[in-house]
């Protein structure tokens, strides 16, 4: 399907879509709320590999996702003071113009299906292990209110910016273990809303580039998100009173597993 405004395809939803995308979304939706992890570690993989999807149409279709879903867990964050708007500034300085510019580039450059496999592979390689690094990693302390860094912060900005652009990879999981990098100290709980409420403008730049030049679908994008906007508002609830310890772990290997079949090593 050629690129363009808005290019609907299939509006006729067949049975196995109807049962399967929202249940997916569920899934996703629970994973977002309750660790910070961005939609595109689990819904690109599963829509690429369990759904025969080609990899343009999943990336573009999970950044029209997480643009609706994220704001319900940004808002159950901030409504409980666990953003830091400081630092969501700095962030969003270097991710919204980085997140277009990757949306643009994917769709008009990669145009390639196995090379953007290869590439979503990489970068959830990449953030499997830097998810792991996080759980190993244990701060001396906690700070609710560190200094803000904002040369370093603009940088984790213009990184996460480019990848989700052009993987739809990023927000909440490279992300959100660079800034446990840059701000060691900070809470778990205000990591993960801080983060959520950057993502909502970093996604919405790299969605209205997919939208401009990429492919977006109806039939996709309905179902996943009825699934999916309750489950980030449970898993946001969840999380502000329990540790994510015994879900990380699996996702973990879910998203190694995932890359490992994307590159073809499985």
């Amino acid at each position: 399907m050629s690129a363009g405004l808005l290019s609907f395809a299939h509006l006729a939803l067949d049975v196995h879509d109807n049962v399967a995308f929202p249940i997916v979304g569920l899934v996703a939706g629970l994973a977002i709320g309750l660790t910070g992890m961005g939609g595109g570690v689990l819904l690109t993989p599963i829509m690429v590999l369990l759904m025969g999807i080609p990899a343009n149409a999943a990336v573009s279709n999970d950044l029209i996702i997480s643009l609706v879903i994220k704001p319900i867990g940004a808002a159950t964050h901030h409504k409980a003071g666990n953003v830091r708007r400081d630092i969501v500034r700095w962030l969003v300085i270097g991710s919204v113009p980085s997140a277009f510019i990757g949306a643009v580039v994917m769709n008009l450059v990669l145009d390639d299906d196995g090379a953007l496999k290869t590439l979503i592979g990489i970068t959830l390689l990449i953030a499997s292990a830097m998810m792991v690094l996080r759980m190993v990693k244990r701060p001396d302390g906690i700070v609710e209110e560190p200094p803000v860094r904002p040369v370093l912060t603009l940088l984790v900005g213009i990184t996460g910016g480019v990848l989700v652009g052009l993987t739809s990879v990023g927000s909440g999981s490279l992300m959100l273990v660079l800034l446990t990098w840059v701000y060691p100290h900070l809470s778990g709980r205000t990591l993960v809303g801080t983060d959520l409420a950057q993502a909502i403008p970093l996604v919405g730049s790299a969605a209205l580039g997919h939208i401009l030049f990429g492919e977006v679908r109806l039939e996709i994008l309905i179902p996943v998100i009825l699934g999916a906007a309750p489950g980030v508002w449970l898993g946001s609830r969840w999380s502000t009173r329990m540790p994510d310890k015994a879900l990380r772990p699996i996702l973990i290997v879910l998203v190694t597993l995932s890359s490992l079949k994307l590159l073809q090593l499985l």
